[in-house]
């Protein structure tokens, strides 16, 4: 019932005005304790970000009218204060999420999340062996999705992806048919290069994308199929308005925002200097990747305004 309530008011929000961002993907440490192959989003070396600083931070997209952070990085696991961090986004009225590859889980974490008041957790789960391209595997952390099946009080959603090879795609249904046991959300993304664009599925990962499909039967697979994967995993370009800056920001650990993660480099400016001016020109821009970006955080915040006027601004990011 609680997140009935949330998602209806965070749908309130979103239809209510469009100065303010609706999610901000927090980067709170760069740091990993895995090296997939395909991942440029993490190094071995970085120090979490001071939970002083990200306080402030979290105070800044507060002041922005943020509704949801999700703390990401890297490897949020790896804070010692990511509990604290989750609780400060949730004293400011806003919903805590968190993206992990899930190695750290245990059950005593997961009661530390639960009493932080974690609201969603996601976890990648790429294939079933781990192998050099990805460590985060079925085999290895099947025993922390039970975990989480067991202790868990937050939503989890599990998330996999098509288009790294033919042979894997069997590996992609393995993971949602487990997903689905263990009574968890399950979606399954379109794979993107390191510029966040397409790479269109074979004939083999089409029916997968479509036989995980029929086993969700969940709005969620359905709504991102028709507005955005459709053309997707056929290898053909969307037209959308990217609100990437405006509705959806990435704050790296610098404390820059930029519109996303494969994106990285603009605006660029500092979260603290980040003002409604600044929304209001990213939401009028027409991004120069989005026909072929397959990142569907931005796409689902995005579509929610989908029915709203037109991106009438040029992007300089391209010029």
């Amino acid at each position: 019932m609680n997140n009935l309530i949330e998602s209806l008011k965070f749908v309130g929000r979103a239809m209510t005005s469009t100065n303010h961002p609706l999610l901000a993907h927090l980067i709170v440490t760069r740091r990993c304790n895995l090296s997939c192959g395909y991942c440029n989003e993490y190094d071995k070396v970085s120090p979490p970000v001071p939970l002083s600083i990200i306080r402030e931070r979290i105070e800044a997209l507060a002041g922005l009218k943020t509704s949801m952070i999700t703390c990401t990085g890297g490897e949020p696991l790896l804070h010692h204060d990511l509990e604290a961090i989750i609780g400060e986004i949730r004293r400011h009225g806003m919903i805590a999420t968190m993206i992990t590859n899930g190695y750290l889980l245990t059950k005593q974490r997961i009661q530390k999340l639960n009493e932080a008041g974690l609201q969603g957790l996601q976890i990648s789960i790429d294939n079933i062996e781990p192998d050099e391209v990805s460590y985060k595997s079925l085999k290895v952390l099947d025993g922390k999705l039970q975990l989480l099946a067991e202790h868990a009080q937050f939503k989890v959603n599990i998330n996999s992806v098509l288009g790294i090879s033919d042979e894997r795609t069997s590996d992609a249904i393995a993971v949602a048919e487990r997903a689905h046991h263990y009574g968890f959300t399950h979606v399954v993304g379109v794979l993107h290069d390191g510029s966040g664009h397409l790479e269109p599925l074979s004939e083999k990962q089409r029916h997968a994308y479509h036989q995980i499909g029929k086993l969700y039967k969940s709005f969620a697979h359905f709504f991102d199929y028709i507005l955005f994967q459709k053309n997707l995993i056929h290898g053909k370009p969307n037209r959308w308005k990217c609100r990437a800056g405006a509705r959806y920001l990435y704050i790296c650990e610098d404390g820059l925002v930029h519109r996303c993660s494969q994106q990285r480099g603009y605006p660029g400016t500092p979260l603290e200097k980040y003002s409604v001016e600044d929304i209001k020109r990213e939401f009028n821009t027409q991004k120069g990747c989005s026909s072929l970006c397959t990142i569907s955080c931005v796409h689902r915040i995005s579509s929610l305004d989908r029915w709203r006027t037109k991106q009438t601004l040029p992007d300089p990011h391209d010029a």
